[in-house]
């Protein structure tokens, strides 16, 4: 019996020879299917049955995905009312390995009917489909991964693979830029660097640990442990940032002055001018900051010098912007 990592070392091999043998059948077509897509006022709808169906979700999501409105149908629900959902706007992109999928040819009349433009992905150029369709592309695979030849291995690879080049083709044409990318993704990491600032995560108001300048180190101690931040502002009477103190400083003082630190005034024992950040600024580049600087928290002040809030690094990570 033939060794299990000769097995999928020899699996995968096929599989990267077909993704590989797909560069020499690109050719103008894949220019005018692009072209077809990036002109049109509606939205991509990819259909196939079966495995190329599973395929063509994952092509339809990365589309949306990636600023082309795109979704898809499944070829026997379309022959039953869902092809009310297509328009003449729209685009099809159609994936059969074998271009004779019974499911989706049944769909050609509708398509040629409304003039909906159809651009196939098969593994036969002289299938039904292929010539049924406005642009053509290319899948074919010198033969599947599997020992048996027919389960769909390397060709729905190549299928993927395909779908992939176009998302990524339309993607440099439109332009888009990492924020627009971030627009469809509001709820992962990306969306979260690019969306979440600064004042949605600081401590502010009564969470706000602020002392005096004035007020002993037993009380400054307290506000530390009390608002659980491990830092307080010393501002003045007018609320204008003077200072900070971090547990770092008590430690940094005991060694130094002993239990004398506790005798003295916040003003005598805080760290002036410390780091800052605008309210309005993005969190990852707090994080930015933090890390540089090897520090925990950040004072974000108002437009006049007052403490207005403190943004920690732990807010931060709970958040997920990494």
């Amino acid at each position: 019996m033939e060794n299990i990592l000769d097995i999928a070392k020899k699996v995968l091999k096929i599989e990267a020879d077909a993704v590989l043998n797909l560069i020499e059948n690109l050719n103008s077509s894949f220019e005018k299917a692009i072209d077809i897509i990036y002109h049109s006022k509606g939205r991509v709808v990819v259909t196939g049955m079966g495995k190329s169906g599973l395929i063509g979700k994952k092509i339809a999501a990365t589309l949306a995905s990636t600023g082309t409105p795109a979704f898809f149908m499944h070829p026997a629900e379309a022959s039953h009312g869902d092809l009310g959902m297509v328009t003449a706007d729209d685009v099809i992109i159609a994936i059969s390995n074998s271009g004779e999928t019974e499911e989706i040819a049944r769909l050609i009349p509708f398509l040629k009917r409304f003039n909906v433009s159809l651009i196939t992905m098969t593994g036969n150029s002289n299938s039904t489909l292929a010539k049924a369709a406005d642009v053509h592309l290319d899948i074919s695979v010198k033969k599947e991964a599997c020992s048996l030849g027919i389960v769909p291995t390397a060709s729905t690879t190549a299928a993927l693979a395909m779908g992939d080049a176009v998302a990524v083709a339309l993607l440099t044409k439109r332009g888009l830029k990492e924020e627009d990318f971030a627009f469809f993704h509001p709820g992962g990491s990306l969306g979260k660097k690019l969306f979440i600032k600064v004042k949605d995560l600081m401590h502010a108001g009564d969470a706000l640990p602020v002392i005096f300048p004035d007020i002993p180190m037993t009380k400054a101690l307290m506000e530390i442990s009390s608002k659980r931040l491990g830092v307080t502002i010393v501002a003045g009477s007018d609320s204008k940032i003077l200072g900070i103190i971090t547990d770092g400083d008590l430690r940094r003082g005991i060694e130094k002055w002993g239990k004398a630190l506790f005798d003295m005034k916040a003003g005598e024992v805080m760290t002036k001018n410390p780091k800052t950040i605008s309210e309005d600024d993005l969190a990852v580049k707090a994080l930015s900051i933090m890390e540089s600087k090897s520090i925990t928290s950040l004072v974000v002040p108002d437009n006049d010098g007052r403490a207005k809030g403190i943004i920690h690094l732990h807010d931060i990570l709970r958040k997920g912007i990494v």
